[in-house]
């Protein structure tokens, strides 16, 4: 399990800011070329890396290698190759029209970089929530300071080299801390700040970009359900719930939290839930190597709290509820009969539980949906175009998939992001790479401007003009 780490000590970091401030609109004037060359030598430094990265997460918190090739290593790679087949175009100034009453003139908009940017990423995928919104910053010709997590620090001391061997500090560096170092780098004047973590924690790092006026992202969570109507194929469905649910140990802001079953489809979606995860992990999922460890006691103790929670206030297990504490161990586990102010139903859970509410008809599921927080994902298994389309309509949501979970994600021609409390701003491909940048309108003059003629003073053939404009242009 994870190490203490090493802490950054402050003057190191303000060291480290005061180089890239002086350096980032050198940085920012970089060309394509330039950047796509930043970014392939981040690819082939990340594969000089990967066996360190496999064993560093397995240290961690028991991360399969085959888990970190797909699930950290292949979306940053994904991440780059995309950004680098699309960034010329990206840069390009695009042309905008204009009205007729702006003659003579031609209008576009210049993408230029925010210029010094903050990355703070969370310990559940250490690598791909750091580098991803890196490749963006980078694509957009921002200087970087780095904040990973400090409960993966076998993880993080890869990450530092990988970052150090392909970059000069005075443009991507890492710093690593807890609270006071997070803290004296939210006191720093950032151009933007991209934050992934908790809602409680995306409100603080908001709080204090506002003290400079500095713009965000934040790639926050929530409780993400799913939708299994009277419709669904639970044979074919089942696989998909199950591998999103519980991979990484359900440690995942876009993992399905509740599911919302219909009564008819209630028994056969447990029965053959306990099978698939059976099938996953075998008949003890403590023994395989394939399923992760709760990344500290810290959030041990508190899922196992909420499960407890809802025992006692009436919730039944229906597969699972094994849990060595000494190990952080929580069994992959469902919940039925669960009550509404339970604490899996109250707070999002980030782990292998998953709580089964049963309904009858359509408008219990937007009800209950609607009665919580704009989730990050809603997920909505059916082969009725009626109540798909019923169920989209109805509610709000960062992301939604249908027939499948989380995969949206993984493509990136798609925004990925949340909605007020599940996230502000958008990520990933070429919307990752607007996040980290301004786009800045230019407009120039280079006929007589129709504002010259209508300038004071004001006769009353300007006035006639005047009225000509607003009734026809």
């Amino acid at each position: 399990m994870a190490t203490p780490f090493n802490e950054t000590e402050i003057s190191v970091i303000e060291s480290i800011y005061a180089k890239q401030k002086s350096n980032y609109f050198t940085i920012g004037k970089t060309k394509a070329r330039e950047r796509i060359q930043k970014l392939k030598k981040l690819q082939n430094v990340i594969f000089t890396f990967r066996k360190e990265l496999q064993e560093a997460m397995w240290k961690d918190y028991r991360k399969p290698a085959a888990e970190v090739d797909l699930t950290e290593i292949y979306p940053v790679i994904q991440e780059i190759k995309f950004a680098s087949k699309h960034l010329k175009r990206w840069m390009k100034p695009k042309r905008v029209a204009k009205p007729i009453t702006m003659i003579g003139s031609s209008s576009w908009i210049h993408h230029e970089p925010k210029g010094m940017s903050l990355i703070i990423a969370p310990w559940n995928y250490p690598m791909q929530l750091l580098f991803a919104p890196l490749v963006s910053a980078i694509a957009a010709g921002n200087t970087v300071i780095l904040k990973p997590s400090e409960f993966t620090s076998h993880t993080v001391d890869v990450l530092k080299n990988i970052v150090s061997e392909a970059f000069e500090e005075q443009e991507i560096a890492v710093v690593e801390g807890g609270v006071e170092v997070s803290t004296a780098l939210l006191n720093m004047k950032f151009n933007h700040i991209f934050f992934t973590g908790a809602p409680e924690i995306g409100k603080i790092v908001m709080a204090a970009a506002s003290k400079h006026l500095a713009s965000v992202t934040l790639e926050l969570g929530g409780k993400s359900p799913t939708i299994i109507d009277e419709t669904a194929n639970i044979k074919a469905i089942v696989p998909r719930i199950a591998w999103a649910k519980f991979v990484n140990a359900g440690q995942i802001c876009i993992a399905p939290d509740y599911a919302i079953v219909h009564e008819s489809k209630k028994e056969e979606f447990i029965r053959s839930m306990g099978q698939q995860i059976t099938k996953h992990y075998g008949d003890d999922a403590a023994n395989s190597s394939d399923y992760l460890r709760i990344i500290s006691p810290k959030h041990f103790l508190r899922l196992k709290g909420y499960l407890e929670n809802t025992i006692e206030q009436g919730g039944k297990i229906a597969h699972g509820g094994t849990l060595l504490e000494v190990e952080n161990y929580i069994e992959p586990t469902l919940v039925e009969n669960v009550p509404m102010d339970s604490d899996v139903m109250k707070y999002e859970i980030f782990g292998p539980i998953l709580p089964i509410i049963t309904y009858k008809n359509r408008q219990e599921v937007i009800d209950l949906i609607n009665s919580k927080e704009k989730p990050l994902a809603l997920y909505v298994y059916s082969r009725s175009k009626k109540n798909i389309k019923y169920f989209i309509e109805n509610t709000s949501a960062g992301g939604t998939c249908i027939n499948m979970s989380a995969v949206h994600v993984g493509n990136p021609n798609l925004p990925f992001g949340g909605i007020n409390n599940s996230g502000i701003g958008k990520s990933r491909g070429h919307y990752g790479f607007l996040e980290f940048t301004n786009e800045r309108s230019v407009l120039h003059q280079k006929l007589p401007s129709a504002v010259e003629f209508m300038a004071p003073p004001y006769t009353q053939l300007k006035q006639r003009l005047i009225d000509l404009t607003l009734k026809y242009f």
